[in-house]
């Protein structure tokens, strides 16, 4: 028995390192059973065999998935708690025409990293005439400090971009610079230029933030570093990503981040949104933000899934996360080989320890495996080596990707099933918004920049369940880095002044 690799030509977004790429591993000799399998391979065959029957996404599973998005989706609009799904509101009531105009900053923090960038927004006639930006790391102490320190580190590094600001960057006679504020952690917004900070996540314990409003710690912050300049837009990741692709295209409706986390936006009229109470949009529209890694509806989940959320931080949470996501794709597959190690000689008789290691394996190893078309799968036989020290043999590197593959076509498939469902919701509530016409879905991340095994299933997904007519006016796009240009846009579309 063979197993087939139907994988496109090499794309090594993912490059191997030197010693990977040079350092050969040791070929392993096999014996073979009369059927020309493999007995190592035997022994593995029924683990591949459940694994590919529990993750499997077929149009009934994947149609129960959409449907149950869009249910918990109004469920979650009603009533705060309604569902899985907190469809967080973010007062983001007008989005970009390009009519925008002037000098506007965007300040993203979401990690051990925070990104400062600015851009001159010329109209509609000359649109964006320059960005620039720079990227500042956060010391661990500072990660660990109090709130005044931390947003005092940032104003500063903030305050010394301001001061390089020249050549094609022009602040407008008698206006306060202005700035876009993406804050990628959970925060419960009470306008569009105020949240409160419920905690922090990502490896941070700031002091004495939580329950505070963010962005009045930051506008205190550059207040102390003698900073002009105030927060105008504060937004996710996720919002500023679809603003920031609205601003080109009129027809962007959806934005959805798949990267080592994921989340999904949309644009929702406000009348279908009972839970809001007195707030008036002029437009009558409003971006809500799903944080749909919480769903959990009908998920095709197995053994390795279950053992891998039950040892996590936040066990029997963020199930569709942990199935679509980069952070956890190559963790369930390592789960798999350790198995498989474990029940058969597939790999050698020892395990290698750094095969048992916890998230080991990175979804970047399992994209590049799986764009390995070479005849003897040499780079796969490299990151077994190299990543967790097992030896291989063609056979066997055959089966990792199988499991590599099974588990990127069940992510890439739900993802597609998760979309579906938010805009068969928005059709549902406005007949002919979404499938009468063209609409575009921003998508954004790694995980769907890097992957395109991934990147095909997920779109596979959308067009058995829309079918071909319909399918054809929904437009799949990346949208890279948007976020960043998005919440300057904010910004700007935000700003106390007039364009």
């Amino acid at each position: 028995m063979s197993f087939a690799v139907n994988s496109p030509p090499a794309v090594r977004h993912f490059p191997l390192s030197r010693s990977s790429v040079c350092r050969t591993p040791r070929v392993t000799m096999v014996a073979r059973s009369t059927t020309g399998v493999s007995v190592s391979t035997a022994a593995a065959l029924p683990i591949l065999t459940k694994l590919q029957n529990d993750c499997a996404t077929p149009l009934p599973v994947l149609r129960h998935v959409a449907d149950a998005m869009a249910t918990d989706m109004r469920a979650g609009l009603a009533v705060d708690g309604g569902s899985d799904l907190k469809m967080i509101l973010s007062y983001v009531d007008s989005l970009p025409t390009g009519n925008e105009r002037g000098l506007f900053y965007a300040l993203d923090l979401g990690g051990t990293n925070f990104r400062v960038l600015r851009t001159q927004l010329g109209g509609k006639e000359e649109r964006v005439i320059d960005t620039e930006f720079e990227q500042v790391s956060i010391p661990q102490d500072i990660m660990f400090g109090t709130s005044e320190e931390l947003f005092d580190f940032i104003a500063s590094a903030l305050a010394n971009f301001v001061k390089k600001e020249g050549g094609k960057f022009v602040l407008q006679k008698d206006r306060s610079r202005e700035t876009g504020f993406t804050f990628s952690f959970p925060v419960k917004q009470t306008s569009i230029d105020s949240g409160i900070l419920m905690k922090w996540t990502k490896g941070f314990a700031v002091s004495g933030t939580p329950g505070k409003d963010i962005v009045a710690c930051l506008n205190e912050a550059m207040g102390r570093q003698g900073l002009n300049m105030r927060v105008s837009a504060l937004v996710n990741d996720t919002v500023a990503t679809l603003a920031g692709a609205r601003y080109w295209d009129d027809d962007v409706m959806v934005a959805v981040i798949l990267g080592t986390g994921t989340n999904a936006c949309y644009v929702e009229s406000v009348d279908a949104i009972p839970k809001l109470h007195g707030h008036k949009s002029i437009s009558g529209k409003t971006i809500v933000n799903t944080e749909w890694g919480a769903f959990s509806n009908g998920l095709p989940l197995t053994e390795f899934d279950r053992e891998m959320d039950a040892e996590s931080i936040n066990p029997g949470e963020q199930l569709f996360e942990k199935t679509i996501s980069g952070m956890y794709l190559g963790e369930i597959v390592r789960r798999v080989l350790v198995r498989m190690a474990e029940e058969s000689s597939l790999f050698g008789k020892d395990i290698p320890k750094r095969l048992r290691t916890p998230f080991t394996l990175g979804t970047p190893n399992i994209s590049s495996m799986q764009q390995d078309t070479s005849d003897d799968l040499e780079a796969v036989g490299s990151i077994l080596y190299e990543v967790t020290g097992m030896d291989s043999n063609l056979d066997s590197r055959k089966m990792v990707v199988e499991v590599c593959d099974t588990i990127a076509k069940r992510g890439g498939r739900l993802a597609g099933a998760g979309i579906v469902g938010i805009l068969q919701k928005m059709e549902e509530d406005s007949k002919g918004i979404v499938f009468g016409k063209r609409t575009v879905v921003a998508m954004d991340g790694g995980l769907y920049e890097h992957h395109p095994q991934y990147k095909r299933y997920l779109k596979d997904a959308v067009k058995e369940l829309l079918g071909p007519e319909i399918s054809s006016n929904v437009v799949i796009e990346h949208s890279k880095d948007g976020s960043g240009i998005g919440a300057a846009l904010l910004a700007a579309t935000n700003s106390i002044y007039e364009h």
